[in-house]
C-alpha cells in the first residue's frame, strides 16, 4: 500500500540523498585544537592580568584552565576512538572514514 502524502510534502522516495560533507567540515580535530588553544591563551592572559594588576577574582583564571584541560580530554577521546575504529574494534564508534 502506497503512502499518502499531503500536497507540498516530499516523501523519502522522492528526495535525493544529501551530498557528503567535505572532509574539512567533517573533521572535528582542527576545531577542537583551535578551541583548546584559545582556552589556554585566555588562561595565560588572565593569569598575567590577575597577577600584574591584582584585579578581579581567580574564578575566571580557573575557568579558562578547566576549559583547556577539558579540551585536551575531548581531543584525547576522539583520537582514542579513531585508533579503535582503524584497528577494527567492535565497540568503536564509526564515522565517515575520518
Amino acid at each position: 500500500m502506497a503512502e499518502k502524502s499531503e500536497p507540498g510534502q516530499v516523501t523519502s522516495a522522492e528526495s535525493p540523498a544529501p551530498p557528503p560533507l567535505p572532509r574539512a567540515l567533517a573533521d572535528p580535530v582542527p576545531l577542537i585544537a583551535t578551541g583548546t588553544a584559545l582556552w589556554f591563551v585566555a588562561f595565560a592572559v588572565l593569569l598575567v592580568l590577575r597577577t600584574a594588576f591584582d584585579t578581579g577574582q581567580w574564578v575566571w583564571v580557573w575557568t579558562t584552565l578547566c576549559g583547556g584541560v577539558l579540551g585536551l580530554m575531548g581531543w584525547s577521546i576522539i583520537m582514542w576512538q579513531r585508533r579503535a575504529s582503524r584497528r577494527g574494534s567492535r565497540t568503536a564508534q564509526q564515522g565517515d572514514g575520518l
